[in-house]
């Protein structure tokens, strides 16, 4: 069986590239995956001063600014992603700048008060529109100090945030409260030579810190990944082998998910490199409905979608809850998903925080409105190739977002 592999890991690409930006010298990224996405955090890193491109062998090189960025002379466009703006606001909120954080419609829709908030403890200004979204005007204060800061939100980025603002503040930043979040921006920020303390459910960074120029290789992202897992787990019978996939702890929990509704997988860890990776094989085989506690929400939220489509694969009532968050994504996931559900005749039923699948589905054609959102198009691909029937997405390109060649590697893989 062939092994496939996917784009390279965005959350950890977007932040590779900052930090490199904000590094002193020259640092070559491997596998920096192409999504519209990671290129709204190029183009940004660009704005602000850094110079950046792909050598031959398709390593992104950046000759660091050491964190001396101007100002540019417009707004930084953002595109549509969260990731790009909250995290900038952040770097950018403890240096000596003036800037407008923009993006489309969909991301000038989404919540940016949560990590605004938080960023006052540093100085800084940042002004939102009066629903607290974007644009986002940030008057970064070079002079801020360490402060303690309780994170009330289960974010990475907002955590994420809030490490960067304390690179550029004077003394020691602390944070603790809702941290056990995605972890990519402690181990990266180790491997630029940043000492971060975690002890006691704290995180901590003595600033202003410098970052070392590195050498890297991202691995492939598991949450693409996990949409060819699915397809497997999907039909008896059927495998799928990813070679090179990120295998975080803080990730990895959609393959217990798998496992839980009854699908085989097995892991082949492959040593080296500050993010755990390895190969992954799913088998599938019949499926049982599971439930989703709150507690496991933050480890699996942007395989929720995938959750749903797998529930109506399974015999039984598959439910997730605590996972509110979902209905400021890129779209309203839950209305999106639940929507696009019964089109093909899964029958669901939503909740505040979360819906209930009841399987198996009575799968047959239909119509799936996207909502321009990429992780939907690609859920519902996946249901429909499992299933064998078909689907037609209003914005099929939107999976572009997060995973280019996806068609492809969906028909490869199932």
């Amino acid at each position: 069986m062939t092994a496939l592999r996917v784009p390279g890991d965005k959350s950890i690409a977007h932040r590779a590239v900052m930090f490199a930006a904000l590094a002193e010298g020259t640092s070559r990224i491997g596998n920096v995956p192409d999504g519209l996405d990671v290129r709204s955090t190029q183009s940004a890193m660009r704005a602000l001063g850094a110079v950046m491109g792909r050598d031959d062998a398709g390593v992104l090189v950046v000759e660091g600014r050491a964190g001396a960025f101007a100002s540019p002379a417009g707004a930084i466009d953002c595109g549509n992603s969260g990731t790009t703006m909250r995290l900038l606001a952040g770097l950018l909120a403890t240096r000596a700048i003036d800037v407008t954080l923009t993006g489309d419609a969909s991301l000038q829709s989404r919540p940016m008060r949560r990590v605004a908030g938080p960023l006052a403890a540093f100085g800084a200004r940042i002004d939102l529109s009066g629903t607290g979204t974007a644009p986002m005007r940030v008057r970064g204060n070079p002079h801020a100090q360490g402060a303690d800061v309780a994170v009330t939100v289960a974010s990475a980025q907002v955590k994420s945030a809030l490490l960067l603002a304390a690179l550029g503040a004077h003394g020691r930043t602390q944070l603790s409260g809702e941290l056990a979040t995605r972890d990519h921006t402690e181990r990266l920020l180790r491997s630029f030579g940043v000492a971060v303390d975690s002890n006691g459910g704290r995180l901590a960074i003595n600033g202003p810190a410098a970052l070392r120029a590195t050498d890297l290789d991202v691995p492939g992202d598991i949450s693409s990944a996990a949409f060819l897992f699915a397809a497997a787990a999907a039909v008896p019978g059927a495998s799928v082998t990813v070679d090179d996939v990120g295998l975080n702890p803080t990730r990895s929990a959609f393959l217990d998910v798998l496992r839980r509704f009854g699908a085989s997988v097995e892991i082949a860890p492959k040593a080296g490199g500050a993010e755990p990776r390895g190969s992954v094989t799913v088998r599938g085989a019949p499926l049982s409905g599971i439930a989703i506690e709150p507690a496991e929400v933050p480890g699996l939220i942007d395989e929720l979608p995938l959750v749903g489509v797998l529930g109506g694969f399974a015999r039984g009532t598959t439910t997730v809850r605590g996972a509110g968050e979902l209905r400021v994504k890129e779209s309203d996931r839950i209305e999106a998903f639940a929507a696009a559900a019964r089109a093909l005749g899964i029958a669901v039923e939503t909740a505040p925080d979360g819906f209930a699948v009841h399987g198996p589905a009575q799968w047959h054609d239909g119509d799936v409105v996207t909502h321009h959102d990429h992780r939907i198009a690609m859920a519902f691909s996946v249901a429909a190739r499992a299933a064998g029937v078909r689907i037609r997405l209003d914005d099929p390109d939107c999976a572009a977002v997060s995973f280019p060649g996806f068609a492809a590697a969906l028909e490869a893989a199932l």
